[in-house]
């Protein structure tokens, strides 16, 4: 493909993803297909032959979009956002445009000079400690998830607490991780990965009211483990869990992890960015002082399209220790002078992506008070529709709502709690396959409660109360049916 040509392609491109955008309302929320339907659609062998990409385009209408579930309708609540917006798809396109691969300073000095410029701006925007600023002892980095950045921690946390054997002789001992029932099913898988295993992540008992870790089990379970020669690697606190968005209390666990010397990383993956407005910081009380890593997601709630994970240590040496090796290929004055990053020691894989292009483009598009409103906005939007399953005896409302996320059940009387999980279960199915919105569902304390996450950048009151309304009626269509 010419520049010439690129450039008449990509013109039809960006005005296929502008009127996407602007007819996204006429698709189904979720992708009606069913299993197979896309692949048996596909050919089955590679053509021989280049084609035009008029013939690319024209299949990605009918023949990929049917099996596309929309993550930026409006009416999409299932999980929690994953924000696209204008300036972070112009920034990815750039990003793929110069193709970079900055795994290296020395690779492209910009790739890694601007994404220091850009963790340090969303940590100064979120009031995050100095000591998480690159040109402290800690520093951020972008990672393509908080899976990853958690994994990483884990490592700089494994390394700390083996005094650095870990990294030349393996796993020899015994290491613990410690998890609510509520903490992200990653820290498990961190956990595999790292060569713990399943049964040393430990997981602590909960609040029955707020779902947050208890301080006082965690102690009494690393005290255990201890006594019995574990060596406590790490604590998880999160701050808005998956399930209900649940807030672990980050200081009262430091404290334990303080007495015990284990590491304490904080999962903001959903919550975090919320604190760009300075009347929802103290989601992150206890961070500072306690945290030694805190990761959040610019691209579920801050308008930067996935993937886009920030993560901030106190102290990057850990982790630097864990993960660098240096082959002679790699070697160069810049890596050799020991002022500048290389970004691959902060991370599992070598290469790395220009990430920061996209989230540059959006702190410079909206700033800080553009963020702070659409934060704003989606919060407002949810202690609305709290207000309204607070006020219909039809529905119990999940208390705990101070973000994005509303968890709430219908009420179905006479029936036993499995009969009505199924029943709300039933709803859930319903409302899903009428393409009119998305929900998700979780469990709490066996109980069955439908989420709808709402902080989409395209969503606005009347998709809030259109939902609730088809809620409303699917609920009583199931009910009538089972009286």
């Amino acid at each position: 493909m010419t520049p010439e040509e690129f450039r008449a392609h990509g013109k039809r491109v960006v005005d296929w993803i502008a009127d996407y955008l602007t007819r996204i309302e006429s698709y189904p929320v979720r992708s009606p297909s069913r299993p197979g339907e896309v692949r048996a659609a596909l050919p089955a062998h590679p053509p021989e032959h280049g084609e035009p990409f008029d013939s690319v385009l024209a299949d990605l209408e009918h023949t990929v979009m049917p099996g596309v579930t929309h993550w930026q309708h409006p009416s999409f609540f299932a999980y929690f956002p994953c924000s696209s917006s204008g300036p972070g798809i112009l920034g990815d396109l750039l990003s793929a445009g110069l193709g970079v691969q900055g795994m290296v300073w020395a690779t492209s000095p910009a790739c890694t000079e601007l994404e220091t410029v850009v963790v340090d701006w969303l940590a100064e925007l979120l009031g995050l400690p100095a000591g998480f600023r690159t040109d402290s002892a800690g520093g951020g980095v972008i990672q393509d998830s908080a899976s990853s950045a958690s994994l990483v921690a884990l490592l700089a946390a494994l390394h700390r607490a083996s005094g650095g054997k870990i990294a030349t002789e393996g796993i020899t001992g015994r290491y613990t991780v410690y998890v609510s029932s509520q903490t992200h099913s990653s820290l498990e898988k961190a956990g595999r990965i790292a060569g713990i295993g399943s049964n040393n992540v430990r997981v602590v008992e909960v609040d029955p009211d707020t779902l947050a870790m208890d301080p006082a089990h965690l102690r009494a379970l690393i005290g255990a483990d201890v006594a019995e020669g574990a060596v406590p690697a790490m604590v998880c606190a999160t701050v808005g869990t998956t399930s209900t968005t649940a807030i672990d209390p980050v200081a009262a666990l430091g404290e334990v992890c303080r007495e015990f010397g284990a590491w304490l990383h904080v999962d903001a993956a959903y919550a975090g960015v919320a604190a760009v407005c300075p009347e929802l910081r103290w989601i992150n009380d206890g961070v500072a002082g306690y945290a030694d890593s805190y990761v959040t997601n610019p691209h579920k709630w801050l308008l930067t399209n996935f993937d886009c994970t920030v993560l901030w240590l106190a102290d990057r040496a850990p982790m630097i220790d864990a993960l660098a090796i240096l082959p002679e290929y790699l070697r160069n004055s810049a890596t050799e002078s020991g002022e500048v990053i290389d970004y691959r020691d902060w991370q599992i894989p070598l290469g790395r992506r220009f990430r920061a292009l996209k989230l540059w483009s959006v702190l410079r598009w909206y700033g800080a008070e553009g963020l702070r409103e659409h934060i704003r906005h989606g919060v407002a939007l949810a202690a609305e529709l709290a207000g309204l399953v607070r006020a219909d005896e039809d529905f119990v409302l999940l208390e705990h709502h101070p973000l994005g996320l509303v968890c709430f059940r219908p009420c179905w009387p006479g029936l036993s709690e499995t009969d009505a999980g199924a029943a709300t279960m039933a709803v859930l199915e319903r409302l899903n396959d009428s393409g009119e919105l998305y929900l998700s569902h979780t469990k709490v304390r066996g109980e069955m409660w439908l989420r709808l996450a709402i902080g989409g950048p395209a969503t606005e009151r009347e998709h809030v109360l259109d939902a609730w309304s088809a809620i409303r009626r699917f609920t009583r269509a199931v009910r009538d049916e089972r009286s």
